[in-house]
């Protein structure tokens, strides 16, 4: 009898042990309903199967949300999130705010140092990696081929503005809702203010001069807003002031744009035949520029980023470590092919054979390459950031610069009015956080 109870309470034992060993562990994920993180929810099989004791839940949101959502929770913390997407802006700033976890205790497995020094650079503050990049990226050029040909003009591989208003005009048709160029409208800081304060830069235009001045009064902006305006009127499609990344890639996958200048991600998805008409029809060059010394490129990196706050820091970082490593990036080729697997964040990546035949995998690199994170602009400035300010303030005053922009694009006010507000709103929150008196 003995014997057999103890034999009883042996495997309740053991019971016990298997049960505190499998014990599920569920982490909440926000991420941006881009197509690459779309994907990896596709992938996630093989996550289940090496950590079947962690359930991933996901919150995916559009892009201008996920920010409002991100920040508010970890701000406040909030506790929603275990594993949030986020940007190369806000990377910097929460870590010295200490709002996230640092990632350095990840294990040599993962070759930190293998991601893209312009990348690594932007997620690390005082020594230590405070986010692992999902996928990294510039922007440049996409365009028609065909249309391109048939317009009689020849794409060069660094572009001027003045060549892409030609293009633009020659390769418009608006009764075949074919239209020269699709830039983005959509009001904010992560939307029409990325590819405006790009474009800007290569203008010779500044957010503010060497003492934190507000600069939208100047020549150089006038210039910028003009000419976007007068693209984006005569050779844009309609409504585009509500056109973002996502609603341009759309326009773009079904024929209806000749050109389009945004992130170099969207290349896997514009050359893509199940989703893309025109995939065999499309040809990349770099971002444009004004003869100034700098091209209208940004840098950026969609990142996980761990708030410092979760009680499921392990999880997390398992998770983390899972989706940025080397053997997803395998994982992504293995069944979608090597033109698909999330681009700009690993050396060893532009360094594979297989890779390097991916027609847009050169331009995606020479473009990051190209953006100067610490000399954006063509005249001095005392901010970092290429198509952002990387201070706290910026998240809401490219929001509302935004707005402006946006609505004269839609045609509600004048070019000269939306600068006019945003000189305004800028110089009296600049003055209202302490920088301008």
């Amino acid at each position: 009898m003995k014997t057999i109870y103890r034999a009883l309470l042996g495997a309740c034992a053991l019971s016990a042990l298997s049960t505190a060993a499998f014990a599920e562990t569920t982490i909440t994920v926000a991420t941006v309903n881009n197509g690459d993180m779309i994907r990896m929810q596709g992938l996630m099989a093989d996550f289940n199967q090496k950590h079947p004791d962690i359930k991933v839940q996901w919150v995916t949101l559009e892009e201008n949300v996920l920010r409002q959502r991100v920040t508010q929770d970890i701000a406040t913390k909030g506790g929603q999130f275990d594993v949030m997407t986020i940007g190369t802006y806000e990377v910097p700033i929460w870590a010295k705010r200490g709002w996230l976890a640092d990632l350095n205790d990840l294990p040599a497995s993962y070759d930190a140092n293998d991601i893209l020094p312009a990348i690594r650079n932007g997620l690390t503050t005082e020594g230590k990696l405070y986010a692992a990049p999902f996928y990294g990226e510039s922007s440049m050029v996409m365009y028609r081929t065909d249309l391109m040909k048939a317009a009689g003009l020849d794409m060069p591989a660094a572009p001027t503005w003045d060549f892409i208003k030609q293009a633009a005009e020659k390769m418009t048709d608006k009764s075949k809702e074919q239209y020269g160029i699709c830039l983005r409208g959509k009001a904010g800081w992560g939307e029409n203010m990325a590819f405006l304060t790009a474009m800007s830069n290569s203008y010779g235009a500044r957010w503010f001069d060497e003492k934190w001045k507000p600069q939208f009064d100047g020549a150089a902006w006038k210039q910028t807003l003009t000419d976007y305006l007068d693209l984006m009127n005569k050779y844009g499609p309609p409504g585009a002031s509500a056109n973002g990344f996502n609603e341009n890639l759309a326009l773009f996958q079904s024929g209806k744009c000749g050109m389009w200048i945004d992130a170099t991600v969207a290349a896997s998805f514009v050359t893509n035949p199940k989703d893309s008409k025109v995939a065999d029809k499309v040809g990349f060059a770099l971002a444009p520029d004004k003869g100034l010394g700098k091209r209208g490129n940004w840098l950026w990196a969609w990142n996980l980023g761990i708030p410092a706050g979760t009680k499921k820091v392990e999880a997390a970082k398992t998770f983390v470590e899972w989706a940025t490593s080397k053997e997803y990036l395998a994982l992504v080729a293995s069944k979608e092919g090597w033109a698909n697997v999330p681009p700009g964040t690993r050396t060893s990546l532009y360094e594979n054979p297989e890779y390097a035949k991916v027609p847009f995998a050169k331009m995606t690199l020479d473009s990051i390459n190209a953006a100067d994170p610490t000399h954006p602009t063509v005249d001095p400035v005392p901010y970092v950031g290429v198509q952002f300010v990387a201070i706290p303030e910026f998240q809401g005053l490219g929001t509302a610069v935004g707005q402006q922009f946006s609505a004269a694009l839609a045609g509600q006010i004048t070019a000269e009015k939306a600068l006019e507000n945003a000189q305004a709103l800028t110089v009296r929150e600049m003055t209202k956080a302490g920088y301008i008196k």
